[in-house]
Parts: structure tokens; C-alpha cells; sequence
């Protein structure tokens, strides 16, 4: 059972504070009836130690706070010092949700950012960038490790922070200086091999600027992530990617010869890690495929689909999705149903109308495929990912033909928005039809109310 009582009475009883000053967290939610709402923590309490170890963010709350009795010393909104000592049964949730962390800013000035190449006047929020090992291991986002401090060493190593996602572009230190843009840029591979060895494991990525960090500097990178073993779980070798505003970049544009040639290094390397560690390791990005004119390889091809929030596989995946749900039955007929799929530059001619005639054929539906130009970035950028709401309208508005279209779910963001702030709902409304986020066509075509509707 929790006990909570204020910081004097907890040291004339004998309980320990050990607060000192430091960094705070705070918390954003507590859930009625929880252990937290019990032992008086509301909204804007400051979390400040647990068990005597002070809290700098929300990795240290989430790994001391796991343990079964607990000793919680905070500071309550109104001033008032709690300290807490509780008993948790089973493992049961505190009942508490911390605010975002405070994130820490990349030191880098990569040619090649996707930031550098954004256009003015869109949200604060987007011109972030973060290179934070924290979100790399609690979310997957890609860091450099180029501000990771010694402490920072010691953190990841004492709470085994594992699979990391990193940034590593190229391991040879003077081309990684040159590719960062930063002289201070520690030596990755210096960095990797102290966290392998106390048991940290990698996803790795290289985003490759022609003649920088292919040929031999991309053989040399990918021979010493190789030496380091089973550490290393994964690389991606990802084109570098330009919209009309990347002011910074001076380097060559990746064009089809140069995506060719690094396909052949990747096959290279896939066979040697197939006759050595039984799976592929190295995998380039579909739209190096894309860039190359090559057919991109199946499903099997890519084993647990490692890195496709990278974009390596995520097409394979589609399409293993879309044959999934027709031989399990999944979809409903939608006989006469005129459905419009909206989607990226990319996508549209070379991977879609495979798709949708197997689609058609499953469900009756008539599909139009509606590829659109990036109003925002420009046509450089074909990601159907990052088409923003103007987009969207271009393509649809007008379109009573249509009885439903969808869209690429991944252009929204989690507070409703597209790139360039238009929100889903005030789109949606102003549509003629109804429009629908999709991920993979068969979330969205295998909902009841679809199927009412094509009844109708």
C-alpha cells in the first residue's frame, strides 16, 4: 500500500532525503483511482527522486520506477514537498503520464537534412532537430551519437539501452567530419565499440552523398560495422533525398548510375552476410530501387522488415499485405464502387496498378489511381508520405465521380495535421466525397460501414 506524508514528517519518521538540485520532470496526467492519484500526485507535480536517485528525465522515472517498493520524493504544484513510499502489487501501473521531454538539438549541420530543406512559415515544431540517443531508443529515431557525453555512456550501458538507431552515414572519421559538417564529431567507431561491448545493439543507417560516402569510404563503413558482430542487427543504405529548398547541399544528386552502382555494393554485402549469418544484414532503401529502375525484391527479401519506419521494405510489406488479405478472404465485394487513391509521384506508375488490379479483381471495385506532384517540397520529392493538404485537395477536389478516396495515412500527424498545417478535419470537410487515411487499402476497404454503403 502507498504512504504519503509531507517532507517534515517523513524525516522526523526516518525517511530518507536525498533531493538535491538538479533537473525535474513533470507529470501531465494522472489516472483517477491509481496508486499516483492515492498518494496525492496531481498535474504539474514535479517528480524529483526514487529510491534516493535524483531524475533528470523520463528515462530515469520509467527504469527506477520499475522496481516493486518504492520511496518517491516530489514537489506538488502549490510548493508543497511529498514523499512517498509504496508497495506495488504485481507490477500494477503508477497511473501517471509525464510531459514530452525536453529534447536535445542535433550540433550537426548535415548538407543533407531533411530540416535544411524545408520551406519557411510552417509550424516551430518541424524545424526541431532533434539527435537524441533518448528518442532513439524509445521511439526508433535515427541519432548520430555525436552529442553523447561520457555520462551519457554510463546511462545507456547501466539501463541497456538496446536496439539504438543510429546515424552513421560513414564510419572513416574525416569523411564523417565532412559529411556532419561538424569537426568536433566524436569517432563513431570508437563510440560503438565501447557500447557493444557491454551488450548495446544497433540499427545503423547511411545516407549516401555522391562522392562522399560511397565507393571505397562506403566499403570501409559497412567492413567495420560488420567487425563489430551481432552488435550491429541492421544497415540501411538510403539515397540522399533533396527538395527545391535544400539551400545547404553542394554535393551531387543521386541519379540512376550512382543508385545502380550502389545496389551492386549492397547485393555484394547481402551475400556475404548470408553465407556468415544466415540473413541479408545490408539492405538499400526502395527508393534507391526506385532510382535505379530495379524490381524491389518480395516480403522474404527483408526478414522482420527491420528498418521500414526507413523506408526499406515498406512497399514489399504493401504488397504482402494486399495478396494477405485476399487470400484470407478479408476483403468485402464493392461491386461498382469507384474508389480514388491518392498518392506520391514515387508510387503511382511503377508500384500501384499491380496493386489495385489484384484489388479489383478481389473485390469489384473500380479504382483510380490519382498520383500527385509536392505542392511544398517540389517534384523532387515523391514520397507519397510527405504530401501535404494541398495536395490532397488538387486531387480531389471536383471528384463527385468518386464515391470514397483514400489517402496515405502517413501525411497526417498525431494532432491531425498535414505538413503544411492544413488540418485532416477541416480537408475532410471541404471534400465532395468522403476521404479516408489508409496505411495498406486493406484497413479501410475491409470496414463494415464500406461495405453498407456499396449496398446501397
Amino acid at each position: 500500500m502507498p504512504n504519503a506524508r509531507p517532507k517534515g514528517e517523513a524525516a522526523q519518521g526516518g525517511l530518507p532525503l536525498l533531493h538535491t538540485a538538479g533537473f525535474m520532470i513533470r507529470v501531465s496526467r494522472v489516472a483517477p483511482g491509481s496508486i499516483a492519484d492515492e498518494i496525492g500526485i496531481v498535474p504539474a507535480t514535479e517528480l524529483l527522486t526514487v529510491n534516493g536517485r535524483e531524475l533528470d528525465d523520463f528515462l530515469d522515472w520509467e527504469f527506477l520506477s520499475a522496481d516493486d517498493e518504492l520511496v518517491i520524493e516530489a514537489k506538488l504544484p502549490d510548493g508543497q514537498d511529498l514523499v512517498a513510499e509504496v508497495e506495488r502489487p504485481d507490477g500494477e501501473s503508477l497511473g501517471l503520464e509525464l510531459e514530452p521531454p525536453r529534447i536535445r538539438r542535433c550540433a550537426n549541420r548535415c548538407e543533407f537534412c531533411f530540416i535544411e530543406g524545408l520551406p519557411t512559415g510552417l509550424r516551430k515544431s518541424l524545424y526541431v532537430r532533434d539527435d537524441d540517443y533518448r528518442l532513439s531508443f524509445a521511439y526508433g529515431n535515427f541519432a548520430t551519437l555525436s552529442n553523447v557525453k561520457e555520462k551519457d555512456l554510463a546511462r545507456i550501458l547501466e539501463y541497456r539501452l538496446s536496439p539504438l538507431y543510429v546515424s552513421v552515414h560513414a564510419t572513416p572519421w574525416d569523411a564523417r567530419k565532412v559529411l556532419l559538417n561538424n569537426p568536433k564529431v566524436p569517432n563513431i567507431v570508437d563510440q560503438l565499440t565501447r557500447l557493444a561491448a557491454g551488450g548495446i545493439q544497433f540499427h545503423g543507417q547511411m545516407v549516401i552523398v555522391p562522392g562522399l560516402n560511397d565507393g571505397d569510404v562506403l566499403e570501409q563503413s559497412l567492413a567495420d560495422l560488420w567487425a563489430l558482430g551481432d552488435a550491429v542487427l541492421s544497415v540501411a543504405v538510403v539515397p540522399v533525398g533533396l527538395t527545391q529548398f535544400s539551400h545547404l547541399y553542394t554535393g551531387r544528386s543521386m541519379d540512376a548510375a550512382t543508385a545502380g552502382t550502389l545496389i551492386a555494393h549492397v547485393e555484394r554485402w547481402e551475400s556475404r552476410a548470408l553465407a556468415g549469418r544466415d540473413e541479408r544484414w545490408v539492405y538499400g532503401s526502395d527508393e534507391l530501387y526506385m532510382l535505379a529502375g530495379r524490381e524491389l525484391p518480395d516480403a522474404p527479401h527483408y526478414g522482420e522488415f527491420p528498418q521500414i519506419e526507413n523506408g526499406v521494405g515498406a512497399v514489399a510489406y504493401l504488397r504482402q499485405r494486399v495478396a494477405e488479405a485476399i487470400g484470407d478472404g478479408e476483403l468485402p465485394r464493392l461491386d461498382g464502387t469507384r474508389i480514388g487513391i491518392v498518392t506520391g509521384a514515387a508510387m503511382g506508375p511503377r508500384i500501384m496498378p499491380d496493386l489495385l488490379d489484384r484489388l479489383t479483381k478481389a473485390t469489384g471495385a473500380r479504382f483510380e489511381l490519382l498520383p500527385v506532384e509536392n505542392s511544398l517540397f517540389g517534384p523532387t520529392t515523391t514520397a507519397a508520405g510527405l504530401l501535404v493538404g494541398a495536395d490532397i485537395r488538387r486531387a480531389l477536389d471536383g471528384r463527385t465521380d468518386l464515391d470514397f478516396a483514400l489517402i496515405p495515412a502517413e501525411t497526417i500527424n498525431d494532432d491531425g495535421l498535414f505538413l503544411d498545417d492544413t488540418p485532416f478535419a477541416t480537408l475532410r470537410d471541404a471534400m465532395p466525397i468522403p476521404v479516408h487515411p489508409s496505411y495498406d487499402f486493406v484497413d479501410v476497404l475491409q470496414r463494415d460501414d464500406l461495405t453498407v454503403a456499396a449496398a446501397r
